[in-house]
């Protein structure tokens, strides 16, 4: 019952050997490290950089891979099949990085691209508020124009790589009166005076991700430094949030066939009652029911990476992969932590682990509701 998966061509698979193989080497060994520390090191983002692992869909004359969103998603699969956990490329990569691609300037590209693909400055983008959540047209963070300058006040929480990063994407209100009409997207380097990071926020999983609180207290960056026209942010940030929403689809299915082996693999071999826990009907009609559904979401999800390879997604098709490749894969895990009994609740398993991890898809890139939402309005 394996999918033939004709989404990819021979070098998107050359990629993922490649791939697979630095996860494994390079930050499978480091997993227990990053979770103390609160954080990856740098080192092994220097090393994904020099392996061509960072920024795969950059064109090559900014030091990126020139590859296309195939290479993206072959990527997240693997990061996310690994087992590996907090490692946030995505957020570098397919989610900040194509913001400069898209909108910047020649000159934006040509001075901050390069750092970026070799992992020498690492991204964040800063979008959520406390109290704001998805609704991201009632932010409170302005950006005021002195001069040559803009001063920026305000804060951003939940903000991934926010301990790590060396350059903030942040969406700010350039027009506070104007509601979506007057976000503006502007750089600013961690190194500027007045910018300060919050605690590390303390989650339910992902430990090694550095999700922190960020604070701008009249930061003062150049006018330069804006992506994009003035008061236009809104709307590229609509563009580039469907592309957002296909990645954490795309991991999101990854991770439920890898879980599904492991739970197949652990049912076979766990002693139960004279005999293994798959000998019981309820274990196969549930995993046949996981199966199902999981072969639904693959083949859901690899038509939309398809179509976004040709054409960008719409909205609402990145609402729809998002939401049924998360859903899924929350109510497939809770049914596999279930026929793991006791085991299933401990940490050292990976179905406890993506138990934790994992229940954050339903909310980050736009919660559960707000992807219903924007897939009622074509109804």
């Amino acid at each position: 019952m394996n999918i033939n998966r004709t989404v990819y061509r021979e070098d998107h698979e050359m990629l993922r050997d490649t791939a697979r193989r630095f996860f494994e080497r390079e930050c499978l060994p480091r997993q227990a490290e990053w979770d103390k520390a609160g954080r990856t090191d740098r080192e092994t983002w220097l090393k994904a950089g020099r392996e061509g692992l960072l920024c795969v869909t950059v064109p090559a004359e900014y030091g990126g891979g020139g590859g296309d969103f195939g290479h993206s998603c072959v990527l997240a699969e693997e990061l996310h099949r690994s087992g590996v956990s907090g490692f946030s490329l995505s957020v570098h990569s397919d989610i900040t990085a194509p913001y400069i691609v898209r909108f910047g300037t020649e000159e934006q590209k040509q001075r901050w691209l390069p750092k970026i693909c070799r992992g020498e400055t690492i991204m964040a983008i800063a979008m959520t508020e406390p109290g704001t959540g998805s609704d991201l047209k009632s932010i409170r963070t302005t950006a005021v124009r002195d001069g040559d300058e803009y001063i920026i006040n305000g804060s951003k929480t939940f903000i991934s790589n926010g301990m790590n990063c060396d350059m903030v994407l942040v969406a700010c209100k350039t027009d506070p009166k104007a509601g979506s009409k007057g976000v503006s997207l502007i750089m600013v380097e961690t190194n500027r005076a007045g910018f300060r990071r919050g605690r590390k926020l303390d989650k339910v999983g992902q430990p090694a991700a550095d999700t922190t609180e960020l604070f701008f207290d009249n930061v003062r960056v150049p006018v330069d430094n804006l992506l994009g026209e003035e008061n236009k942010g809104f709307v590229c940030l609509m563009q580039e949030l469907a592309q957002e929403r296909l990645i954490i689809a795309a991991y999101s299915v990854a991770k439920l066939e890898r879980l599904l082996e492991q739970t197949i693999e652990y049912v076979k071999e766990r002693k139960a009652f004279d005999g293994t826990v798959w000998d019981f009907q309820n274990t196969k009609f549930k995993l046949a029911d996981i199966k199902a559904q999981t072969v639904a979401a693959r083949t859901l999800v690899d038509y939309y990476i398809g179509e976004h390879m040709t054409r960008r997604i719409s909205v609402q098709e990145a609402a729809i992969a998002k939401l049924f490749a998360t859903e899924t894969l929350w109510k497939c895990i809770d049914d596999m932590v279930q026929l793991h009994g006791g085991y299933g609740y401990m940490l050292e398993y990976p179905i406890a682990r993506a138990f934790t991890d994992y229940r954050i898809t339903r909310v980050f890139g736009g919660t559960s509701e707000v992807q219903r939402d924007l897939i009622s309005r074509k109804l």
